[in-house]
C-alpha cells in the first residue's frame, strides 16, 4: 500500500468501558497492544507515523534581485532529533492507539537497525506502562516484504525470516502487502506463530521480551495471534491492493486470524490508471468501486476496515463505514485528522 490508511468508525458506546491513553479499560483480559481491546469492543481506531528524525539542509538566498546585493542568510535549522526524543514525542500522544511504519515494505534489513535503535529508545524513554496494567505506549504496525507475487512465488526461507526479525524487534502488528490470496495470508499469519502453536516461526525470539517488559516464559506465551489465542498480542492486517486480491476478496476476508482489512487506496490508485498522452489518468469510478467492494465486504463478515485518509475525508470514508484510521505521518495535519476522528466517532 503506497498511500496513508487511516480510518475509524463503529459503535462508540461500550457499557463499562473507559478509555485509558488510548487502551480501553473496564473490560476483562485487558491486553498490553492497545488494539485489541478495542477490536474487542467495536471500537473506531486511530494510529499515527512512527515518528522520525527531522533532516535538515542548506538554506538559499532570496531569488532575484540585486546580484550584488547580500544574499539573505538561511534561517537556523533546529538540530535532528535524538532517537529518545522521538520516542517521547510519541508518548506524548496517547490518541493514537497504534504507530505505524512502513520502511520494511521493501525489505527487512536495510531498515532494521534504524528501527532497532528507535525501539530501544522507546523503552529507554518509558513506553511500557505498569499502571492501572501493562501496556505499551508505542505499540508498532510495521508492513511486511510482499510474501508472493506473479514474479516471485512465496519462498519460506524469505517470509519466515522477515516476520521472525521483526517479531524479534517488538512489534505487536503485522500488516501483510498485496496480498492476493487466502492461502499467502495463511502462510504470512503460520510465520507470526510459534511451532508449538502450529506455525513457522523460529524458536529463537531476539530481544522481544526487552521490548515488552517481559520475561522470556511470558513473552512466549503472550506473542501470539489473536484473536486465534484471547491472550495473544499479536494482530494481523491484510493489505488488499490488487486484481488479484479483489477477485479473492471474500476468501481472503474469512481467514482465521485476520483482524482487519485494509484497502490500500494508493496502489489501488495506480491498479485502476492508464496512459493518456503521456499522462497517468486513473480511472475515479473503477476506483472507487474497488474502494465499496473492500468494505462491503468487511461488513459482510463484520471485519474491522481500514483506509488511508487524511484530514480532508475522514469524516466521509467513516461515515461510509471504514472503521480503523491510518496515518502514515506524525505532524500537525496528522494530529488533527486523527482528533476529527475521534471527535466524530465521539471517542473522547
Amino acid at each position: 500500500m503506497r498511500a496513508h490508511v487511516t480510518v475509524g468508525l463503529i459503535s462508540t458506546a461500550f457499557l463499562g468501558v473507559v478509555v485509558l491513553g488510548g487502551s480501553v479499560a473496564g473490560q476483562s483480559g485487558r491486553h498490553m497492544n492497545s488494539q485489541i481491546d478495542l477490536l474487542a469492543a467495536k471500537k473506531p481506531i486511530f494510529g499515527l507515523g512512527l515518528p522520525s528524525a527531522r533532516g535538515g539542509g542548506p538554506g538559499r538566498g532570496a531569488p532575484g534581485g540585486d546580484a550584488a546585493a547580500t544574499p539573505t542568510p538561511p534561517a537556523p535549522q533546529p538540530p535532528p532529533k535524538t532517537p529518545v526524543e522521538l520516542a517521547k514525542d510519541a508518548i506524548a500522544h496517547p490518541e493514537a492507539d497504534y504507530f505505524f511504519f512502513g520502511g520494511m515494505e521493501r525489505g527487512v534489513d536495510n531498515a532494521l537497525p534504524g528501527f532497532t535503535t528507535m525501539m530501544d529508545a522507546i523503552v529507554e524513554a518509558g513506553g511500557i506502562a505498569t499502571s492501572p496494567y501493562k501496556r505499551l505506549l508505542v505499540p508498532i504496525n510495521v508492513k511486511t516484504p510482499n510474501i508472493s507475487s506473479a514474479e516471485q512465488p512465496a519462498d519460506p526461507s524469505r517470509y519466515v525470516a522477515n516476520v521472525s526479525k521483526q517479531l524479534n524487534v517488538g512489534v505487536t502488528t503485522i500488516s501483510f502487502v498485496e496480498v492476493d490470496s487466502a492461502e499467502e495470508l495463511r502462510q504470512g499469519i503460520a510465520a507470526m506463530r510459534f511451532k508449538s502453536k502450529g506455525g513457522t516461526r523460529p524458536d529463537d525470539i531476539g530481544q522481544a521480551p526487552k521490548y515488552w517488559g517481559l520475561s522470556e516464559a511470558e513473552y512466549r506465551r503472550k506473542a501470539d495471534v489473536w484473536p486465534l489465542n484471547p491472550e495473544g498480542e499479536l494482530v494481523v492486517w491484510a493489505i488488499v491492493e490488487t486484481e488479484e486480491g479483489l477477485a479473492n476478496l471474500r476468501e481472503i476476508a474469512q481467514v482465521p486470524g485476520l483482524a482487519v482489512i485494509a484497502a490500500g487506496a494508493g496502489s489501488l490508485g495506480g491498479v485502476f490508471s492508464t496512459t493518456v498522452d503521456g499522462k497517468r489518468v486513473r480511472d475515479n469510478e473503477a476506483w472507487e468501486a474497488a474502494i465499496q467492494k473492500i468494505l462491503a465486504t468487511c461488513k459482510e463478515f463484520k471485519k474491522p476496515c481500514a483506509y488511508p485518509v487524511s484530514e480532508n475525508d475522514i469524516e466521509t470514508r467513516m461515515q461510509q463505514g471504514y472503521n480503523v484510521a491510518i496515518l502514515q505521518s506524525f505532524n500537525d495535519a496528522a494530529f488533527r485528522a486523527v482528533a476529527k476522528g475521534r471527535q466524530f466517532t465521539g471517542r473522547q
